[in-house]
């Protein structure tokens, strides 16, 4: 048996310190704050929210974050494109 990590380790690892994906200052206990703005905006606020966020994201990258901005502004874009065909209730 290896010593290396599997493919879903790593991503789990990625998940929890990612300062895109999953940072810990947008978390409160079990909830995170994206999840909470989903349900208190509604679906129509809440995409347009997003993409507000990938527009930002968009916008501002050559000349802040980079790659990180490119990163987040992907994010969001899966974040919609999920939420646009998923039924309601499911992540």
């Amino acid at each position: 048996m290896s010593d290396e990590p599997t493919v879903e380790e790593m991503e789990v690892a990625k998940k929890m310190h990612d300062s895109v994906l999953s940072p810990k200052h947008y978390t409160q206990g079990d909830i995170e704050c994206i999840d909470a703005m989903e349900s208190c905006l509604g679906p129509e606020k809440f995409e347009g929210w997003l993409h507000g966020q990938i527009f930002k994201y968009g916008w501002r990258w050559p000349d802040k974050n980079g790659v990180e901005d490119l990163r987040k502004m992907s994010f969001y874009n899966d974040r919609l494109i999920r939420h646009l065909i998923e039924p309601e209730g499911r992540k």
